[in-house]
């Protein structure tokens, strides 16, 4: 049953006392568990719940109800619970993890189950809300439906709940809820206006889409660089669902959207079948809003390619995603082309497919098992994939956890020549692997490429037949200890190796303790070469500093077990022939301590500031400004050595930040741009470098149909593919790296000019740059030749361009080493050598 249909249209608001009915069916709910509006004091949809209120009722209705468990699966950084209720029936909660083992078993190849035992297993729903929290109706209507599921009367919801487990996630991102919710209800109106140019409907910068670092966690199922996606995914394998509903929110001018998207937009590793039970699955969404008299449509403007999103993620493991977009009123009452549109009927909206979810469900069980059954067993070969740790055991250790947070089971190979890891083939680490170069479309709602081991800059190979003979394997376990360190105090100096992706780590905690680092920009070996080190190499000599040999080795012990490298020590000066002395000036130079300031707000990209945030803060512990961009100009800059500006639209910046910058730049000064800041730098004398142009018009083509300008457009946009990049070794931007060829994450088709001094553009395109992924016509070409990397500067100083994001999503860690190395060696580069 369902709600009735609406009798005061869609702008009913919250001062026109909307009864329980208006978002459930009229049933005989039990009267011990506590309503919405009992336990708040005012009905869902009067004001946008808090996550500490959502997160408080949640347990209210846990602890009044046998048809749940409660289960807190993580926290997110703000220290916010992460919330699962486990719904079925008093009796299936008594043998729970029999019911779940079960139900896992089922589609394993090594479950030992049959066909006959179909009826016996339960089917799993993963239904979550809110994963952008300012997409706020789906955490709203997560109160509606989990009242529902915990008051309704058995005659109703019985057989869903004894036939079916339900997972479920009243918000996925609550930092972000909290901040969207706290913005809306501070600006709410008592006589409420749906004028969209009311504050109440224009967030303040970072808005709360994002997580606390301002990440986008609906880009994070892949990756899952956060907390929130770790705890996520976890449950998800634990679990297996055969169904996971994403609920989110659109424009204000639009209607209601539920999956299938566009049948030409469908990543070819996805079953066919898949979309099939999608489009079923469908059926009972459109017999349920028509029942309430919505507009809705379906199968266009969204896609299931990229595996990193949630309606997507799940159909590479034999699951269904459905994405719900709900138009948003972003607030509590906006215009639309459609009427006035209201919160509560936002909510209404999602909380109707929620329950038709629960219809479908229960009605398509069996074929929802069968095909995740078939999926997962014909999925099966003695295939797998070898991944080269490329001498660098923190970024590959790295990889290695991310494939095992997705369920694979990872083994780590050894071997006199280093290690490797290996992973078997399977439905997601081919998708995950392999390059994709041909596509039926080519328009796409997010990126057409995720190479993980691309995003790592890791060689990997396909192997038969298990794990190579060559090399010692063990079962690989995330946050596995490291070999044994080399403790022995040095008399001379330490060493800290630059093949570490930590390195740079190490490097800052030794300076914030106060120790002296110097850096290396040549290679050379001690004990008659038995140990070699490479270019970037940093030295701590044990005379001169501010602290005796022994607090000095403490301290050099702690940066080991914190970083995972081992330092090692020598007790002599002197290295190997061909190297130069520890003491030599012209190979050693000292290391400034990093003093950070990012520009945010204002102009700026909230996703790429975030990126960097997060990438210094979380993954090296180095402490930064976060410095509105608009008071630049009125700050003092002396406090900062290294001022990032992340991508962003700068044509309308106050010219009082170049003038603030330019006084600023200066000797030991680094000032680092990531794409569009590159060219505004240039426009402002900060930076000496040139765009190259790459649009091209086909003077030949004189009309074209009206039908085919919008797939035209999107033709032309570069949503996210994977290039080639050739690399100079000896750069100190490249210190640590191994191999010439570099992969970059592009997106947009900004290029750079290379630049006229023969040694200030480090890394360039290659001449056949496209690995992976869509790039518009002749685009490749263009990029060619083109620099993804220049070093230029002023007074001294060094400004260095990065042409595409080397921090993209928190996890191209090949590229953020560069970005790393920028804030740590950018100073020792030669002068001679800047454009």
């Amino acid at each position: 049953m369902l709600p009735e249909p609406l009798t005061d249209g869609p702008t009913a608001n919250s001062d026109e006392g909307r009864p329980l009915t208006y978002y459930l069916p009229d049933l005989e709910y039990d009267p011990n568990i506590p309503t919405p509006e009992e336990f708040l004091g005012w009905q869902i949809g009067d004001w946008h719940i808090s996550h500490d209120l959502q997160q408080a009722y949640m347990r209210a209705l846990a602890a009044s109800s046998d048809r749940i468990t409660l289960e807190v699966i993580g926290h997110t950084y703000e220290q916010r619970p992460l919330l699962n209720l486990i719904y079925t029936t008093p009796e299936n909660h008594g043998r729970l993890e029999e019911l779940r083992e079960m139900h896992v078993n089922w589609s394993s190849p090594n479950g030992g189950m049959s066909d006959g035992d179909l009826a016996d297993v339960p089917g799993v729903l993963y239904q979550g809300y809110s994963i952008h929290g300012n997409e706020a109706s789906g955490g709203n209507a997560a109160v509606m439906a989990a009242y529902y599921l915990a008051a309704a009367p058995m005659s109703e919801v019985g057989e869903l709940l004894t036939n079916n487990i339900i997972v479920f996630d009243p918000c996925y991102n609550p930092d972000g809820f909290n901040r969207f919710a706290s913005w809306a209800n501070t600006h709410k109106n008592k006589n409420m206006t749906a004028d969209g140019q009311d504050r109440e409907y224009s967030e303040a910068y970072p808005r709360g889409r994002s997580n606390h670092y301002w990440f986008d966690l609906n880009r994070d199922w892949l990756p899952v660089q956060h907390p929130e996606s770790q705890a996520r995914i976890a449950q998800f394998h634990r679990w297996k669902p055969n169904i996971l509903t994403d609920h989110h929110e659109m424009g204000t001018d639009a209607t209601f959207f539920f999956m299938p998207g566009e049948s030409t937009r469908v990543h070819p590793m996805t079953a066919p079948v898949n979309q099939e039970l999608t489009a079923r699955i469908g059926e009972y969404h459109s017999a349920a809003l028509d029942r309430i008299g919505s507009l809705y449509y379906s199968g266009e403007g969204y896609d299931d390619f990229y595996y990193g999103k949630g309606s997507t993620y799940p159909d590479i493991f034999g699951t269904v995603g459905i994405l719900f977009e709900q138009a948003s009123s972003r607030g509590h009452l906006q215009e639309s082309e459609n009427g006035i549109l209201t919160f509560p009927f936002t909510i209404r909206n999602q909380v109707t497919t929620a329950l038709s979810t629960y219809e479908a469900l229960e009605n398509l069980h069996d074929d929802l098992l069968s095909y995740q059954r078939e999926f997962n067993l014909e999925g099966v070969t003695s295939d797998g994939y070898v991944i080269d740790a490329d001498g660098d055991p923190g970024r590959s250790r790295e990889l290695a956890d991310i494939l095992a947070r997705h369920g694979l089971p990872v083994q780590h190979g050894t071997s006199e020549e280093g290690e490797a890891y290996y992973v078997p083939k399977t439905p997601f680490s081919e998708a995950a692997f392999e390059p994709i170069l041909e596509f039926e479309d080519s328009l796409f709602y997010d990126v057409s490429t995720f190479s993980l081991p691309m995003a790592f800059n890791l060689p990997y190979r396909q192997v038969s037949g298990g794990t190579p003979t060559d090399m010692r394997w063990t079962s690989y376990q995330m946050g596995e200890a490291t070999a044994p360190f080399d403790r022995s105090r040095a008399e001379y100096a330490y060493f800290i190796p630059s093949n570490d992706y930590y390195s740079v780590r190490a490097i800052y905690e030794l300076q914030d303790a106060g120790v002296r680092v110097k850096v290396s920009d040549q290679s050379f070996s001690i004990n008659d070469g038995a140990t070699e080190f490479g270019r970037g190499t940093a030295m701590v000599p044990v005379y001169g500093q501010e602290m005796s040999a022994e607090e000095l080795h403490r301290i050099v012990t702690e940066v080991e077990d914190e970083t995972g490298i081992d330092i090692l020590t020598t007790n002599s000066g002197t290295v190997d022939a061909g190297g130069l002395m520890l003491g030599s000036r012209s190979a050693y130079q000292t290391l400034r301590k990093p003093e950070i300031a990012l520009l945010i707000e204002g102009s700026t990209s909230s996703l790429d500031a975030g990126e960097t945030w997060h990438l210094l803060d979380q993954r090296f512990g180095i402490p930064i400004t976060k410095l509105p961009i608009d008071e630049v100009g009125s700050s003092d800059l002396s406090r900062y050595n290294t001022i990032i500006m992340p991508d962003g639209y700068y044509n309308r910046l106050d010219e009082s930040v170049a003038t603030a910058l330019k006084e600023w730049m200066g000797r030991d000064k680094v000032f680092i741009t990531v794409e569009r800041a590159g060219t505004w730098a240039a426009k402002n004398g900060l930076a000496n470098l040139t765009e190259r142009k790459t649009s091209d018009p086909d003077s030949a083509i004189t009309q074209r149909p009206y039908e085919k300008a919008e797939r035209d457009r999107g033709g032309q946009v570069l949503g996210g593919s994977i290039y080639r990049t050739v690399a100079d070794l000896t750069h100190p931007l490249l210190f640590g790296m191994k191999r010439e060829e570099i992969p970059v994450f592009r997106s947009g088709t900004l290029l750079y000019e290379p630049a006229e001094n023969i040694y200030a553009t480090p890394v360039r395109y290659a001449d056949e740059p496209l690995i992976s992924g869509y790039s518009p016509r002749g685009f490749a070409q263009k990029a060619a030749g083109s620099a993804a990397v220049i070093v230029s500067g002023s007074r001294g100083g060094r400004t260095i361009s990065f042409a595409s994001n080397p921090n993209f999503r928190g996890f191209w860690y090949g590229t953020n080493r560069l970005f790393m190395n920028a804030i740590m060696f950018g100073t020792t580069i030669n002068g001679s050598t800047v454009e």
